[in-house]
């Protein structure tokens, strides 16, 4: 059985996308309280761990998939396209931080390399062409 945690969950895409195909989503991170009404409805048991840039990938739990959509507005062709290097996009780098903190405390627990967790991170950008 695999297992995901989800950033920048929104209304719980990922983890719907997840049980649909056998994976059991653990936890989320989200700062907006609708979206997180949502996914409590939809995922009773999924842990909402908060705001990604105050979590330490050390302290969440073991999973064998990160995914997430960092927000796009500083990628898009519609903004003022600040790239990764922008407030909002740059939060992706938020996201490979949870995940290479999640494989260092996966690693001190002795957990040989083909085992450390997480074994997969899916990033999503909705960015357009320009």
């Amino acid at each position: 059985m695999l297992t995901m945690g989800s950033l920048f969950d929104g209304i719980g895409g990922f983890p719907l996308a997840a049980v649909r195909n056998g994976v059991v989503p653990v936890w989320a991170s989200e700062i907006e309280a609708f979206p997180i009404e949502v996914t409590k409805l939809r995922f009773p048991d999924m842990v909402h761990v908060g705001d990604i840039t105050k979590l330490s990938g050390a302290e969440l739990p073991p999973v064998d998939i990160v995914c997430g959509g960092s927000p796009c507005q500083d990628l898009s062709v519609a903004g003022a396209r600040a790239g990764l290097a922008g407030a909002r996009s740059g939060l992706f780098m938020e996201q490979t931080r949870v995940v290479k903190e999640m494989r260092d405390a996966d690693r001190l627990r002795g957990r040989t390399a083909h085992l450390v967790r997480p074994r997969f991170m899916v990033w999503e950008n909705g960015a357009t062409r320009s």
